[in-house]
C-alpha cells in the first residue's frame, strides 16, 4: 500500500526510517521513544531494539540453516540448500585463498560468517517496505526497521569488531616495538620523517572501519529511501517501479556484502605481514 495517501509524506517518510528505540529520556525515565527527538534526547544510554532482534534472529537463521544442511549432506545428488551451501563455501574459500596469504584458520570462518550474515540482513529489505511495520502496527509498535544495516550502529559494530582483530593480529604478529616501527618507517625509511609517516599511517589506519561502516550503511541506506519514496507513489506507479529496483537491488546487497568481506579479509591479511 501506499501509506502517503494516509499521512503526509513527509510524516510517512519520518516514521518508517525511525528506528525502534528504547533507552533512558531525561524525562521519562527508561521508555521507548515516540518520535526521532525523544529519541536523540536518550543519547548514549539507547538501543535500537529493532535492529539488535533482526541481526540477531539473521545470525541464528544463518546458523541454523548451515548446521542442518551440513547434518543433513548427502554424497549422492544434492538438493537445493546443499547445492547453495556448498557453492557458498567455495566462493568464499576460493575468496580468502586469493586474497588471505597467511596461515590463520579464523580467517575463513570469519569470511563465511561475514558475507552470510550480511546478505541476510541485507536481504530484508526485498521485503515491501510496508508490510513489517503495518504488522507490528497491529501489534501496538508505532516504529519497525526491519533492514539492520540501514543502521549505522549495525553497520559501525560489525567494523568496529574487524578492527579490533586487525590491532589485535598486528600487536601479536609484529609485536609492538614492530608495530610501531611500521607505522613510523612506512612508506618513507628515514628518522627525519616519522611524524609525517605516522600521520599518513595512523589516518589509513583509522579509516579502515569508517569506510567498512559507511560503505554498506551508505548503500543500504540510500536503497532504503528510495523504496519508500516509491511506496508514496500512486499504485500503478508503485508496481512500475518497484519490481525492476527490487530486482536490481538483489545484485546490490549481494555486492555490499561481498565487498564488506573482501575488505575485512583485506585488511587483515595487511595486519599479519611483516613489512
Amino acid at each position: 500500500m501506499a501509506a502517503g495517501n494516509v499521512v503526509a509524506p513527509a510524516d510517512y517518510i519520518q516514521h518508517h526510517l525511525q528506528n525502534l528505540t528504547f533507552g533512558l529520556h531525561p524525562d521519562n525515565g527508561w521508555s521507548f521513544a515516540q518520535n526521532a527527538a525523544e529519541a536523540s534526547d536518550m543519547g548514549f544510554w539507547a538501543i535500537h531494539v529493532d535492529t539488535m532482534g533482526w541481526s540477531i534472529a539473521m545470525g541464528f537463521l544463518f546458523i541454523w540453516l548451515f548446521r542442518k544442511v551440513g547434518n543433513a549432506a548427502t554424497t549422492g545428488v544434492p538438493g537445493m540448500m546443499q547445492n547453495i551451501v556448498e557453492i557458498t563455501f567455495e566462493f568464499i574459500e576460493g575468496l580468502t585463498r586469493s586474497t588471505f596469504r597467511n596461515e590463520n584458520p579464523i580467517i575463513g570462518p570469519l569470511a563465511l560468517t561475514l558475507f552470510v550474515w550480511i546478505l541476510m540482513m541485507n536481504t530484508l529489505k526485498i521485503i515491501p517496505v510496508d508490510y513489517f511495520p503495518g504488522v507490528f502496527a497491529s501489534l501496538g509498535v508505532d516504529q519497525m526497521k526491519i533492514v539492520p544495516t540501514t543502521d549505522l550502529n549495525a553497520t559501525f559494530g560489525m567494523a568496529l569488531g574487524v578492527f579490533l582483530l586487525v590491532l589485535y593480529y598486528n600487536f601479536k604478529i609484529k609485536g609492538v616495538a614492530g608495530f610501531a616501527r611500521e607505522l613510523s618507517l612506512k612508506p618513507f625509511n628515514h628518522w627525519a620523517l616519522i611524524p609525517f609517516n605516522l600521520l599518513l599511517e595512523v589516518v589509513a589506519l583509522l579509516v579502515q572501519p569508517f569506510s567498512l561502516a559507511m560503505r554498506l550503511f551508505g548503500n543500504m541506506f540510500a536503497g532504503e529511501v528510495i523504496f519508500i519514496l516509491i511506496a508514496l507513489l500512486p499504485f500503478w506507479a508503485i508496481w512500475l517501479l518497484d519490481v525492476p529496483w527490487a530486482i536490481f537491488h538483489i545484485l546490490i546487497v549481494t555486492l555490499q556484502a561481498f565487498i564488506f568481506t573482501v575488505l575485512s579479509v583485506v585488511y587483515l591479511n595487511a595486519a599479519h605481514e611483516r613489512h
